[in-house]
């Protein structure tokens, strides 16, 4: 595993943001553990976030693309210090732009805040956490209305490794349907490898009792 990647895993930790206990996700589904970005609060956590996602970005994506779309409203920050940290690290400059939950009737109207989409863009969409793909079939109308772009891939920042709708992975699928590339700064196999008996700032994260839940969550909602 790479460094960058062992460092995010702990980060998530430090920002409170990865968590194990009872949750339901946005699909419905009972999970053990859950990864909420709402709790990067501060510029330097913003700062840092936005730098993992870069590396993951480049590492990924060999092409060049035009614009980072970040769904309303957990994509919204993420998009922006992920934008400032491509330029920063890869002199890369790239739109950010989100989707309004309401569109603005007045002053700048639209459904669109940031960069504008526009017909040719290569668009890369940048999210926190995809379980089921719900948030990408919201997402995918809204790009296609704008104009006639390319959408290149998905980029969260943990892959859950569960099913989506039917049997295949949730980034499988979304790959599938949409034709995107999708990848993550960390997977769920890589967090549990990380942190399993493994003591971090003196403290176990993952022990046997939270990995008996993850395994029979897994049981029930890993890819067969």
């Amino acid at each position: 595993m790479k460094d960058y990647k062992k460092e995010f895993i702990e980060f998530m930790v430090d920002c409170g943001v990865l968590k194990f206990g009872d949750f339901v996700t946005k699909s419905g589904r009972n999970t053990p553990f859950f990864i909420n970005t709402g709790f990067y609060r501060t510029g330097s956590q913003l700062r840092r976030l936005g730098r993992y996602y870069a590396e993951a970005i480049k590492e990924q994506f060999a092409e060049e693309f035009d614009v980072l779309f970040g769904p309303a409203y957990k994509g919204i920050p993420i998009s922006v210090a992920t934008s400032i940290a491509l330029s920063e690290m890869y002199d890369d400059e790239v739109r950010y732009c989100s989707n309004r939950k309401e569109i603005k009737d007045h002053g700048d109207t639209g459904i669109l805040l940031g960069g504008p989409i526009n017909d040719g863009d290569r668009i890369i969409i940048i999210e926190d956490v995809t379980t089921a793909g719900t948030s990408i079939m919201e997402t995918m109308p809204i790009l296609k209305s704008m104009g006639d772009v390319d959408v290149l891939g998905l980029v969260v920042s943990v892959d859950r490794c569960e099913r989506g709708q039917g049997s295949k992975s949730a980034l499988a699928e979304i790959e599938e349907t949409y034709g995107l590339k999708t990848t993550a700064i960390v997977t769920m196999e890589e967090v549990i490898e990380h942190l399993y008996n493994k003591p971090y700032k003196g403290e176990i994260i993952i022990d046997d009792t939270i990995k008996a839940a993850i395994d029979k969550y897994y049981e029930k909602y890993g890819v067969k």
